[in-house]
C-alpha cells in the first residue's frame, strides 16, 4: 500500500498534474493513487521526487506502536 493519495490531498496537488508530471495516463495514475496497482520502486521515486517528500512518506507503514 502506497501514501501517494494522502500527500496529494496533503499538498492540494491533483491526480492529473502528477499523471503529466509522470508521463502516466491518467488511469494508471489514478491506479497507483487508489492502489489498485503498485508503481515500481524507480516510478515511486520519480513521484518522491516530483512532490517534494522523502520516497519514504509514500510508503504505507502500518507498524504497530
Amino acid at each position: 500500500m502506497n501514501r501517494i493519495k494522502e500527500v496529494l490531498e496533503e499538498k492540494g496537488i491533483k491526480q492529473t498534474w502528477l499523471a503529466e508530471k509522470i508521463g502516466k495516463s491518467f488511469s494508471q495514475t489514478n491506479a497507483y493513487v487508489c492502489n489498485r496497482r503498485q508503481p515500481s520502486l524507480e516510478q515511486l521515486f520519480e513521484i518522491a521526487k516530483i512532490l517534494g517528500v522523502d520516497v519514504k512518506d509514500l510508503i504505507d507503514n502500518k507498524e504497530k506502536k
